[in-house]
């Protein structure tokens, strides 16, 4: 039985009646902790809050949150706790509840291992046919609606790819299906721009605070096939440098070393996902 807690008690059945079943009507976050700590612990919070008073939801007690968090993860030396947030059981239809009673659902996991030849090497890359809605309503934030990934992530079935890009409805890159993206292009450090859809991630964040003179900036998929260094970055899986972009090869340049040894001063392994 995974540890798991729901609304502070410990339960692994939700109503058939949640919003966040019937509608996706929610959010959730997954962070990364080593032992009892969670360096990334404030980032998530500031987007889970902000993302809250987007969406008209009431934003559950961080410290609230901590201590469950802290419950379910206890024992585990390495794991990823993820916080699920949803506007709670209500009447058919698409009308908010009045009051709204939120569903806090709070589970432990193991956390990936990817091998270490991904952290020390790179990772292969394809281009996902699927584009991506643009919604700036909910650009930015990480709803429940993940259906976009699900479908990218059909695509291919080739162990050997590990992840695909994401482009927009314009043929923008916005990210991959699982992390956020980072080129050194022209000797200049980009991310996309994430205004019109994505989500906002706060390894992504940690990293812009890391490097003040990366840029956001829109980033098209020629250009980025013609960068000199490509990296992901994730709040589970750390910073992972890319190999190959279908035809195109990389190495893992100077920006990419610099925060793998960031992430290692924070308090994670890269060995074990970072």
């Amino acid at each position: 039985m995974l540890p798991i807690l729901i609304n502070g008690e410990p339960a692994e059945v939700l109503s058939a009646l949640d919003r966040g079943l019937a509608y996706g009507d929610g959010l959730f976050e997954s962070i990364r902790f080593v032992g009892a700590a969670a360096p990334l612990w404030p980032r998530h919070m500031q987007r889970l809050a902000e993302s809250c008073r987007r969406l008209r939801m009431p934003a559950p007690d961080p410290a609230q949150l901590w201590r469950e968090a802290l419950e379910v993860a206890c024992g585990m030396p390495q794991s990823v706790v993820r916080i699920t947030l949803t506007r709670g059981v209500g009447e058919r239809g698409y009308a908010l509840p009045v009051p709204p009673q939120t569903t806090r659902v709070v589970a432990a996991f193991a956390p990936p291992r990817p091998a270490r030849e991904a952290y020390a090497q790179g990772v292969r890359m394809r281009v996902c046919g699927i584009r991506l809605a643009e919604q700036p309503l909910l650009a930015g934030m990480k709803h429940l609606n993940r259906l976009e990934q699900v479908l990218a992530r059909a695509e291919w079935s080739d162990p050997a790819i590990a992840e695909g890009v994401l482009c927009d409805q314009h043929g923008r890159v916005i990210s991959a299906t699982m992390a956020n993206l980072f080129a050194r292009i022209d000797g200049v450090l980009l991310t996309p721009a994430l205004e019109r859809c994505g989500v906002a991630g706060v390894a992504r964040a940690e990293v812009l605070a890391a490097c003040p003179h990366a840029q956001i900036a829109e980033l098209t998929l020629d250009a980025l096939l013609g960068a000199g260094e490509i990296f992901l970055s994730s709040s589970v899986r750390g910073i992972v440098p890319v190999q190959s972009l279908g035809d195109r090869v990389y190495a893992p340049g100077s920006a990419t070393r610099q925060l793998q040894q960031h992430w290692r001063d924070l308090g994670f392994s890269m060995e074990h996902g970072g």
